[in-house]
C-alpha cells in the first residue's frame, strides 16, 4: 500500500516539474520561436514527402508481392504518381489562372449582381417577423465574412505555393529515397525507441494505419473522382468557371457531412449571376454527386474503415471548425482517430498496470 501511495507522490511531483518546465518555456519564447520557424520549414518538404510515402508504400508492396521487383515497382508507381500530378498542373493550373484572372476580371460585376440578389432577399422577407428577419441578415452578414476569408485564404495559400516552388521540387526526390528505403527507415525508428515502448508503439501505430490509412487514400480518391466529375458536368452544364468550382467541390469533399455544403456555396453564387436555371442546375449537380458518392464511390472504395458513430465524426468536425476554420475541418477526423487510438491504449496500459501492483 506504501508502495502505492509513493509512486502517486512522484507522479504529481511529476506533474508539478512538467507545470513549471512549460511555464519558463512559453515565458521563453522569443528565444525559441525563430529557431522553430526555421526547423518547421525544413521539416515542411519531409512532411509531405513522408505523407505521399505513405500514401504509396501499400501500392508498392502490393506489386513487390506480385513477383515485380521492388525498384521497378517504385519507379512505376512514382512515375504514375508524379506523372500524373505533373500533367494535371501542367493542363490545369494555366487554366485555373486564366479562369481566376477572369473571375478577378468580372468581380465588380459579380458583387453587383450578389448585391441585388441579397437586397431581393432582405425585400421579400422584410413583412416577416422582426426575429427571422434579424436573423437572416445576421446569416447573410456571416456568410460574406466566412466567403471573405475563405477567398483570401485561398489567394494566401496560392501565393505560397509559389514563392516555395524550390520547396515542392525537392519533394519528389525526397519522396523516392523514402520509398526505397522504407525498410530501412523502419528498422532505424525501431532501434531509436526505447525497448520498453517498441511493442506498444508497433500496436498503436498499426491500429492507426489500420482505421486512417484506408480511409485517407480512398478519400482522397473519392475527392479526384468527385472533383473530375463536377468540373465536366458544370461545363456540359454551360455554368462559368467550371474548372474552378470543380476543384471547389472536389477540395471541401474531403470535409465528411459540411463539405458538399461549402462546396456547393461558391457554385450557387456564380450560378446566381446568370439565372435561376444554372442555380438549380448547379443544386442538381452538386447533390447528385453528393449522392453518388455516399451509395456508391464511399461504400465501394472506403467502407467502414473508421467504425466511428457519425454523432462523433460531427462533434469531432465542430470542435475542428472552431479551433482551426477549414484547415480544422479537414484535420478533425484523422485527429479523432489517432486520439482514439491513444484512448484505447492508455486504458490497456492502465488496465495492466492496476493488474502488476495488485498483491498477488
Amino acid at each position: 500500500m506504501m508502495n502505492i501511495q509513493m509512486k502517486w507522490y512522484y507522479r504529481l511531483g511529476f506533474l508539478l516539474l512538467l507545470f513549471i518546465v512549460l511555464f519558463v518555456f512559453i515565458k521563453l519564447q522569443s528565444i525559441w520561436v525563430p529557431f522553430l520557424e526555421v526547423l518547421v520549414s525544413l521539416l515542411v518538404p519531409f512532411s509531405v514527402a513522408a505523407f505521399i510515402t505513405y500514401l504509396l508504400h501499400p501500392i508498392v508492396e502490393a506489386l513487390h508481392q506480385r513477383g515485380l521487383h521492388r525498384g521497378v515497382s517504385i519507379l512505376i508507381i512514382y512515375i504514375l504518381f508524379f506523372g500524373g500530378a505533373g500533367f494535371a498542373f501542367y493542363k490545369g493550373i494555366p487554366a485555373l489562372i486564366h479562369q481566376l484572372g477572369d473571375l478577378a476580371e468580372n468581380a465588380p460585376y459579380f458583387a453587383e449582381q450578389y448585391k441585388q440578389m441579397v437586397n431581393n432577399i432582405v425585400d421579400q422577407t422584410s413583412r416577416w417577423p422582426a426575429g427571422i428577419h434579424e436573423r437572416i441578415e445576421d446569416g447573410i452578414t456571416r456568410m460574406e465574412q466566412w466567403l471573405d476569408g475563405v477567398l483570401a485564404g485561398t489567394m494566401t495559400f496560392l501565393m505560397d505555393i509559389i514563392n516555395s516552388i524550390l520547396t515542392i521540387a525537392v519533394i519528389p526526390f525526397i519522396a523516392f529515397y523514402m520509398l526505397k528505403d522504407f525498410d530501412v527507415l523502419k528498422k532505424t525508428a525501431w532501434y531509436l525507441t526505447p525497448r520498453q515502448w517498441r511493442q506498444p508503439g508497433t500496436k498503436f501505430l498499426h491500429e492507426v494505419d489500420k482505421s486512417l490509412g484506408s480511409y485517407i487514400r480512398g478519400q482522397l480518391l473519392i475527392c479526384l473522382i468527385i472533383g473530375v466529375l463536377s468540373s465536366l458536368f458544370f461545363w456540359l452544364a454551360g455554368i462559368k468557371y467550371s474548372l474552378l468550382l470543380g476543384a471547389s467541390v472536389g477540395i471541401t469533399n474531403v470535409i465528411p457531412y459540411f463539405g458538399p455544403i461549402i462546396g456547393a456555396i461558391p457554385a450557387v453564387i456564380i450560378a446566381a449571376t446568370m439565372s435561376v436555371k444554372m442555380v438549380i442546375l448547379s443544386l442538381v449537380i452538386v447533390f447528385s454527386l453528393q449522392f453518388l458518392e455516399g451509395n456508391i464511390l464511399s461504400p465501394l472504395i472506403v467502407g467502414k474503415s473508421l467504425h466511428m458513430h457519425p454523432l462523433m465524426i460531427m462533434f469531432a468536425l465542430l470542435a475542428g471548425e472552431e479551433v482551426g476554420g477549414i484547415l480544422g475541418l479537414i484535420l478533425a477526423v484523422p485527429v479523432l482517430v489517432v486520439l482514439r487510438a491513444a484512448l484505447i491504449h492508455a486504458k490497456d496500459h492502465i488496465i495492466l498496470e492496476r493488474k502488476k501492483e495488485r498483491p498477488s
